[in-house]
């Protein structure tokens, strides 16, 4: 791994542009289309360039393999399940709050590893940290204009589709000798024969009519924040590392923020800004003492 030059740290805010950008294009997506759907149609659109890819670089995909199973509960755990309860929860909450949520992942991928992964124990100061990230989720909750008891359940569905996300990163250690590209491209097969008809019998995707907005939102989700996003993580991974990659979650929500106030006209009060650096704060300690892979 070499060290990060003027070029890969342009690609790094590049990653957290497009994934900050994800949320407020959820939210405009979530108009039109229901989440099963809203899922599919991204996951659908978002491995057309992962096989594009891989079909490149002559890697073979192994989705229906040997290993099927795991291919099939990291696309189900990694994928499905939080891509469809982040567009519920999206739908009811500001876009900017959902990217604030989000970017506590780390902070809860550490919790579960702590006891599922033999060497990622807790110590001290990344327990701090834990608890410190955490408080500022708290704090949110007492932010009346923000969460309140119309939308407060939403904002919880939220943050169970990112603790997904940490389930599924656990479980894709299991295919960690396995390429990356073959990894994502097989999980993202596997979502969406899952989400497939669970679109077709609950939501009858057929006889809705989406608007033009929604739609172009909707395939930016696909091939941009998903698809296009993955190839620029792949390229970071490689060439910089795990380290430098994680570097992006505090990018993230900066950006959910921006769009959320200048494109969505979405109300930022004290509160929010308050928790957001108290979250930093804390996955910045959380990072600083982790010194597991």
């Amino acid at each position: 791994m070499r060290e990060a030059n003027t070029f890969d740290l342009s690609l790094l805010i590049l990653l957290a542009f497009i994934w900050g950008s994800s949320f407020f294009n959820i939210k405009i997506a979530t108009y039109s289309y229901d989440p099963f759907t809203l899922a599919l149609v991204r996951v659908f659109f978002a491995s057309i360039p992962l096989l594009i890819l891989c079909k490149f670089k002559k890697i073979k995909i192994e989705a229906f393999g040997i290993y099927w199973k795991s291919y099939a509960l990291i696309g189900l755990c990694n994928i499905a399940i939080p891509f469809v309860l982040i567009a519920i929860g999206t739908a009811k909450i500001n876009s900017y709050l959902a990217a604030i949520l989000m970017s506590t992942t780390p902070l809860s991928g550490s919790i579960l590893a702590h006891f599922f992964i033999k060497d990622e124990k807790l110590s001290y100061l990344k327990s701090l940290g834990v608890l410190i990230g955490f408080s500022g989720v708290v704090l949110l909750f007492f932010d009346k204009l923000v969460i309140n008891s119309q939308n407060y359940l939403y904002a919880i569905i939220t943050i169970i589709g990112s603790t997904f996300y940490c389930i599924g990163g656990l479980l894709t250690l299991r295919l960690k000798n396995k390429k990356n590209e073959n990894v994502t491209t097989s999980t993202t097969l596997w979502s969406v024969l899952f989400l497939l008809p669970f679109s077709f019998i609950f939501e009858t995707p057929w006889n809705s009519s989406p608007s033009l907005t929604s739609t172009l939102s909707l395939l930016y989700l696909g091939v941009v924040a998903t698809g296009i996003a993955w190839l620029i993580r792949f390229r970071i991974l490689t060439v910089n590392g795990l380290v430098f990659q994680t570097q992006v979650a505090y990018l993230i929500p900066i950006f959910g923020i921006i769009f959320g106030y200048f494109l969505m006209g979405e109300i930022i009060t004290w509160r929010v800004l308050l928790s957001l650096v108290i979250i930093l704060l804390g996955i910045y300690i959380f990072k600083k003492n982790n010194k597991g892979k």
